[in-house]
């Protein structure tokens, strides 16, 4: 027993979209007092990834989408918001709501609390941060993926003289100007970041499957079906796949602009990386002055480890909400919950299960 823990009903980890909207449904459902719920967000700020996304950067999905649950965002006529005006948005919906956000807080770990514990539903968790510890009944794990960018492994890549980095790292094109610059990834990401780069600087776009664009922003049927496919995928507790997999790459004024360009171009993924550019197995060469890798984002979950939650296939058996192996913990934004619209209705259906569960006062 952890005697210093502050004692908490629920957790919510992660102060994004998905921890945001399961804090205001637990709200909802009466978790209006001081050890009713806490949401730890890592964050210097509100906004979640928006505040760190590249200047250029904006939502993909449906305007009726881009809002949280319970506060209008009327924007009539606009095009879809970029970073800041995301993140202004959210910072709005914390003070409207009074959500209990505690920022900045790095969750360490989450584990059980005591050793070799028989895990059951009423076996609190631990959940460990450089700024104290937390005991809870339930935790809502809403950490995203922003903090867990994906760079594969390529013979020769530290071995590169030139610039790598990460769109996480890609702020705006200027910066690369006179450069020549490889763009990695086949996903929506790549193809905005190569649209607006090749406008001030020689380009070549490498993917390792041949990029399927789409007309257009996707729909809310397109929405959904991706969503029951990856639903299908984490019953069975299979990997996540990538989402451009299921959507394909939207058409942006910008991305057309790019194809009518002709720098919309992929070639297949390179062998190798040499101090001076990349190779192919076939002997072909190409220099470069900087590699971005568009290569996407993982789970951010290592502070689950200690939980062994993960399935002998690789990803997350889920029933709903929760995870299989552990119903305590509830994963909001996690695969088949990723976008708004299902984030949301993801947050509503952890926050009635939780409250249901919820012992009556004593």
């Amino acid at each position: 027993m952890t005697d210093q823990a502050t004692d908490v009903d629920v957790v919510v980890i992660g102060g994004g979209q998905a921890g945001l909207a399961a804090s205001y449904f637990l709200t909802r459902r009466g978790y209006t007092g001081p050890g009713d719920q806490v949401v730890l967000d890592r964050g210097p700020g509100p906004g979640g990834a928006w505040q760190r996304v590249w200047r250029s950067v904006r939502l993909i999905s449906p305007a009726a989408y881009t809002r949280l649950p319970g506060l209008p965002w009327e924007r009539p006529g606009l095009p879809p918001p970029d970073g800041p005006e995301v993140a202004a948005y959210f910072a709005r919906y914390e003070r409207h709501f009074a959500l209990p956000v505690r920022r900045p807080v790095v969750v360490r770990s989450v584990r059980n609390d005591g050793p070799d514990v028989t895990v059951t539903r009423g076996t609190p968790l631990l959940v460990e941060t450089g700024s104290g510890t937390w005991r809870a009944r339930a935790i809502v794990n809403a950490t995203g993926t922003w903090d867990r960018p994906f760079i594969p492994a390529v013979p020769g890549r530290h071995g590169f003289r030139g610039r790598q980095l990460h769109a996480a790292g890609y702020d705006a094109p200027e910066e690369f100007a006179g450069a020549r610059v490889i763009v990695v990834g086949g996903g929506n990401s790549a193809a905005q970041i190569l649209a607006e780069l090749s406008e001030v600087t020689d380009t070549l776009w490498v993917t390792r499957r041949p990029p399927e664009l789409r007309a257009g922003r996707p729909t809310e049927a397109d929405l959904v079906a991706v969503t029951d496919q990856v639903a299908e995928r984490v019953a069975a507790g299979l990997p996540l796949r990538s989402v451009v997999s299921y959507t394909g790459i939207s058409r942006t004024p910008a991305v057309r602009a790019a194809e009518e360009r002709g720098v919309l171009v992929a070639r297949p993924m390179f062998h190798r990386i040499t101090p001076d550019g990349v190779a192919w197995a076939d002997g072909r060469a190409e220099p470069a002055d900087v590699i971005l890798w568009a290569t996407g984002f993982r789970p951010v979950l290592g502070h689950l480890a200690p939980l062994r939650l993960r399935d002998p296939r690789g990803g997350i058996r889920m029933i709903g909400t929760r995870t299989a192996p552990d119903p305590r913990v509830h994963l909001v934004g996690y695969g088949p919950s990723a976008s708004m619209i299902s984030a949301h209705r993801a947050a509503a259906a952890a926050a009635r299960e939780i409250a249901a569960g919820r012992p009556a006062p004593s």
